[in-house]
Order: structure tokens, then C-alpha cells, then sequence
């Protein structure tokens, strides 16, 4: 065998994009088996219909058989239950909003599949817009060129072992290069729309896994400014800081500004985007730094959610693996349980879930 030629297992998700990776690296000659991994909780989403994921591996196996490589279907709902969905619903009572998408690449596509092959293969591919780079040894995690479609945000909480098996065969491209190369080589999956929405959901609406999972808990919405009782709500899990669609309330636009968790409160404002409401800070734990963590007193960019936007920030060690961010701008999207990315150059040095911020 070629010493170039590489034992490469793909993640195929039935999408564009794994399906551009896999006909790249085929393309240049390595032996790859894809992999299907089926996440969805069939008995406990059962009550939501017919499972989504018998479309996406309809496309995954026509993809493979295009490109002509074997395609293996695992089954990891086990896992993916007890590593990303129980921790989900734990933060989302305790009036966090957490982020599963990011926990579903350390735990499952990194963790658990990782666990599974062994080191059968030499390096574990995905579709990601992402970026690996090494220096003398170390990997970094780097951005792509495509600031929109960029995904490092999700994939912030790797390790520099998950790190150093990962492959991303997308990483110079933008997402309009790989429709390009989808159509050119005729894909199956040259038309597929995004998924949009929580992975192991697929078209399903997340309240409804809410209600069947926690519940309804009929509690007050109360203005911030005045403690007046405006209406009720079926439990603050269903609303997020930010929220406007949905409260029901008359007089607006209102926006939530706080939940309490213990007495089921939700606290909305009609002025969330006003000057002396100043969200410029926030605090972060549970941090993971893929090489080195970023130094105290300088200014890194940082990212509160997946998209192009950055803020500039300067970060502060508080102990205990503590860290406050004081933005340079205020952000209204600021919520415990989501993930602050740090970034310097271009690069990836992790993240931290947000526990405190300025309301």
C-alpha cells in the first residue's frame, strides 16, 4: 500500500457536505469506510412520528454506492442518551440553555464512536468546516474560510487526543465550493437542504420533546421592572433569554430578561435593548483548552454562538478554572448554559459554559 494512502473512517450524516469529504478523500486514494450513526431514541420519541434518520441513511447509501465504498450503520442511542440528552434535560430545569450540538461532537462523534473502532483506523473524518493544523507534534484547531458556515464553535470542547485523530477533508472550502463539487460529481445529495435545529430531533419541534420529557408547570411571566404579575407561562424551560415570539402578551415587543428556576418565574421587559441594561459581561467554567489556555489580562475574540459574528473581549483567570470575559461591546444573546468560544488569530483555544451575566 501507498504510504500516502491512509485507514480512514467518515462520518455520514446523509448531508452535503460528509458527502463531499468522503468523495474527496476517495478521490485521493485512501481506504475509507463510512459510518452511520444512528442517534435517534426511537422508543423515546416514538410519540413524534416516523424516524428521521430513514431519509438521511437512504441518501448516506447512495452516496456510498456513487462513490463506492462500504458503509457501515451504528447504532449509539445508548450512548447519546446518557452523555448529551440526560445532561441536556438537567441544565434545562436548572434554567440553563445549553448547547447538545456541542456535546453531541466531544461525547459521541469524538467520545463514544472514537471507543468503538479502536485504533483500527488511522484518523476519523467528518464533514465539518473546520481546520487542523500541526506544529511540532501539537494540533491546533483553526478556522476555515467560510466565516458563515465556519464550524469550530461546535467543536470547541475536543481534546488534543480527539484532536489528533480528527481529519477534515472540507477545511479550505466554502459551502458554496462544496455545493459546486457536489453538483459536478452528481452526488445524491447535491439538493439536500441544511439540517437546521438539535441533531437527534431532525424536523421535530424541541418543545415537544420538552413537554414530553418535563413537562408543562403553569408559572408567572412578571415585568422586570416592576414585579406587575402580565400573564402566565406552561414553564420557563420553554423560553430562553432574548425570547420575543411566543409569550402572548399584549403592549410589546416584550423579551425575557431572567427565568427562576425554583419558583417558575419568567421575567420579561419591553426594554431589553436599552443603554443602562449593559450585558458586557459574563463569567465561564467547565473550560476546555485544546493546547494551552489563553493568558489573563489580553484580548482574545470571542464567539457566544455559531455564526460569523465575533465580539473582542479581554479574558481574566479567576481561580478554580474560573474565567470573566469583559466584552468590548455589549451582546444581547448572552445565556448561562450556552458556550464562549476564545479565539486568537484565526485560532481555536477552546471554550467554557457561560454561568454568569450582566441582565
Amino acid at each position: 500500500m501507498n504510504k500516502n494512502v491512509q485507514k480512514i473512517a467518515l462520518l455520514l450524516s446523509g448531508g452535503v457536505d460528509s458527502s463531499v469529504a468522503l468523495k474527496l478523500l476517495k478521490d485521493q486514494g485512501h481506504q475509507v469506510t463510512a459510518f452511520y450513526l444512528k442517534i435517534w431514541l426511537e422508543d423515546e420519541l416514538s410519540f413524534l412520528g416516523t424516524c428521521p434518520w430513514q431519509e438521511d441513511l437512504s441518501y448516506a447509501q447512495a452516496v456510498c454506492e456513487q462513490v463506492g465504498v462500504p458503509l457501515e450503520i451504528l447504532s449509539l442511542q445508548e450512548e447519546y442518551w446518557n452523555r448529551v440528552v440526560a445532561s441536556l434535560l438537567t441544565d434545562i430545569k436548572a434554567g440553563r440553555t445549553p448547547n447538545p450540538d456541542i456535546l453531541c461532537n466531544s461525547r459521541i462523534k469524538f467520545g463514544a464512536f472514537y471507543d468503538l473502532i479502536g485504533a483500527e483506523y488511522d484518523l476519523i473524518a467528518t464533514g465539518h468546516y473546520a481546520k487542523k493544523i500541526e506544529r511540532d507534534g501539537v494540533f491546533y484547531l483553526a478556522q476555515t474560510p467560510d466565516p458563515i458556515k465556519d464550524q469550530t464553535y461546535f467543536l470547541s470542547q475536543l481534546t488534543q487526543a480527539q484532536l489528533a485523530r480528527a481529519l477534515f477533508p472540507l477545511e479550505n472550502l466554502t459551502k458554496t465550493e462544496v455545493r459546486a463539487l457536489a453538483v459536478r460529481h452528481n452526488l445524491a445529495t447535491q439538493a439536500r437542504k441544511d439540517s437546521q435545529g438539535i441533531c437527534f430531533l431532525g424536523k421535530f419541534k424541541f418543545t415537544d420533546f420538552l413537554k414530553a420529557h418535563i413537562g408543562e408547570r403553569v408559572g408567572d411571566i412578571v415585568e422586570h421592572e416592576t414585579g406587575v404579575k402580565l400573564g402566565e407561562h406552561r414553564g420557563f424551560w420553554y423560553h430562553t433569554l432574548g425570547q420575543r415570539q411566543g409569550l402572548g402578551l399584549a403592549g410589546g415587543p416584550w423579551y425575557v430578561v431572567a427565568k427562576d428556576p425554583e419558583k417558575n418565574v419568567v421575567f420579561v421587559s419591553r426594554s431589553y435593548y436599552s443603554s443602562e441594561k449593559k450585558r458586557d459581561m459574563l463569567e465561564i467554567d467547565f473550560c476546555n483548552w485544546l493546547v494551552t489556555p489563553p493568558v489573563s489580562g489580553q484580548d482574545y475574540e470571542v464567539k457566544l454562538r455559531h455564526g460569523a459574528h465575533m465580539n473582542r473581549g479581554t479574558v481574566q483567570s479567576l481561580g478554580l478554572g474560573r474565567w470573566r470575559i469583559m466584552l468590548s461591546e455589549q451582546d444581547q444573546g448572552i445565556a448561562p448554559g450556552q458556550y464562549a468560544v476564545i479565539y486568537k488569530n484565526g485560532i481555536c483555544l477552546g471554550s467554557g459554559i457561560i454561568s454568569e451575566s450582566a441582565v
